[in-house]
């Protein structure tokens, strides 16, 4: 099943690149995503190629609960994304692989940073779901995609408020 989720940013590329590769946004992106544990580890800089590997424990009230049975109470989750050196406007493209262990699900795609403003960005992902499940393997693709979109859903009001100084070190709302 392919996969297209953009997340807009309120900030230029430059700076987008410095949230992306911060280790305190990232692990409160992961926490606003319902994460119960996390890691996260972030290699290279902004200023050149980085990435961003994370791992989440999350409950499965998102899973339809007749497909439950093939991941248990929770998924574990781990997300790399690799991101390459900017390019002379600043913008960027990488690769993302998500995968759920203990489930055979994963997603495997290209992602980019592009300026669509002077003080706008967009983050783009596109990627193929796929799940190696007889007979289900398309619901739970379908189950997977939507847990993919809600993540990256609640990472775009993260960023917003984050960058508007108006989220804690945790992703929540100061107000």
């Amino acid at each position: 099943m392919q996969l297209h989720v953009t997340i807009d940013l309120p900030t230029d590329v430059r700076d987008a690149s410095r949230l992306l590769a911060d280790p305190a946004y990232v692990h409160a992106k992961v926490r606003a995503s319902g994460a119960v544990e996390q890691q996260v580890d972030v290699t290279g800089t902004a200023d050149d190629a980085f990435t961003v590997t994370s791992r989440r424990a999350l409950p499965t009230a998102q899973i339809p609960a007749h497909l439950r049975s093939f991941v248990g109470d929770r998924i574990d989750v781990r997300q790399v994304e690799a991101w390459e050196a900017p390019a002379a406007d600043g913008s960027r493209s990488g690769t993302v692989v998500v995968e759920i262990a203990g489930a055979p699900v994963r997603l495997t795609g290209r992602t980019s940073l592009v300026a669509v403003g002077p003080d706008a960005s967009r983050v783009v992902y596109d990627g193929d779901v796929r799940a190696a499940v007889p007979l289900f393997g398309a619901a739970v693709e379908e189950a997977a995609a939507g847990a993919v979109r809600a993540a990256l859903g609640e990472e775009e009001a993260v960023a917003a408020r984050w960058l508007a100084g108006d989220a804690d070190r945790d992703g929540s709302t100061t107000r």
